[in-house]
C-alpha cells in the first residue's frame, strides 16, 4: 500500500463516514422502539441480559444436573469477572458518550448502567456466557444463541448503544469465552 492511500485526510473522511454510517444504523434501530411492543419486548430483553437470565440459567442448570453442572458454571461465572473488568477498562478509557446524549433523534427508552457506551457489556456478557453454556450443554444453543442475539439487538433499539458498540461487545465476549477454553 502506498503512503498515498494512509493520507491523514482520507483516513479522517473514512472514520467520519464510519461515524456517520453507525449513527445512522442507530436512528434506524432506535426508531423500532417507537411501536409500545417492541419498545417493551426489548425492554424486557434487556432487563433479563442484565444478568438475571444468566443467573437463573445458572441455577436451573445446577438443580439439573447437580455437581456436573459446576464446572460450567463456575466457568461462566469466571469469564463473567474477567469480561466484567475488561469492560469496566476499556469504557473508562474510550469514555464514548452514549448515542442518545450525542444525537436528539436518539430516544433512550431503556436504563442505562453508566453513562458511557463503548463496547455493550450486555453484549459482551451474553455472547460469551452462550459460547460457555453452549459448549458445556450443546442443547442450549437454541435457547442462548436467540437471547444473545435479542439482547445484541435491544441495545441500539432502546437507543443505549450504537452498533458498533454492540459489534466490539459482540466480539470482546466471543474472544473472551473462546480464550477461556483453551485455559479452563
Amino acid at each position: 500500500m502506498s503512503n498515498q492511500n494512509l493520507h491523514p485526510q482520507r483516513i479522517e473522511t473514512l472514520n467520519q463516514r464510519f461515524l456517520d454510517w453507525d449513527a445512522e444504523l442507530c436512528v434506524f434501530c432506535n426508531r423500532m422502539s417507537r411501536s409500545f411492543s417492541v419498545r417493551n419486548f426489548f425492554r424486557i430483553v434487556s432487563r433479563l441480559g442484565d444478568g438475571l437470565f444468566w443467573y437463573v440459567l445458572m441455577t436451573v442448570l445446577l438443580l439439573q444436573y447437580q455437581a456436573l453442572a459446576a464446572p460450567a458454571v463456575l466457568h461462566m461465572l469466571a469469564v463473567g469477572l474477567i469480561a466484567t473488568l475488561i469492560y469496566k477498562f476499556i469504557k473508562g478509557k474510550t469514555l464514548r458518550p452514549r448515542p442518545f446524549n450525542v444525537y436528539p433523534t436518539i430516544v433512550c427508552v431503556g436504563k442505562t448502567l453508566d453513562q458511557f457506551s463503548f463496547p455493550s457489556g450486555h453484549t459482551m456478557h451474553a455472547v460469551a456466557f452462550s459460547i460457555i453454556a453452549v459448549s458445556y450443554f450443546p442443547a442450549l444453543f437454541w435457547l442462548v444463541v436467540p437471547f444473545a442475539f435479542m439482547v445484541a439487538l435491544s441495545r441500539p433499539v432502546l437507543g443505549l448503544h450504537y452498533p458498533s458498540d454492540v459489534i466490539a461487545g459482540a466480539a470482546l465476549g466471543a474472544f473472551i469465552a473462546t480464550a477461556s477454553l483453551f485455559v479452563y
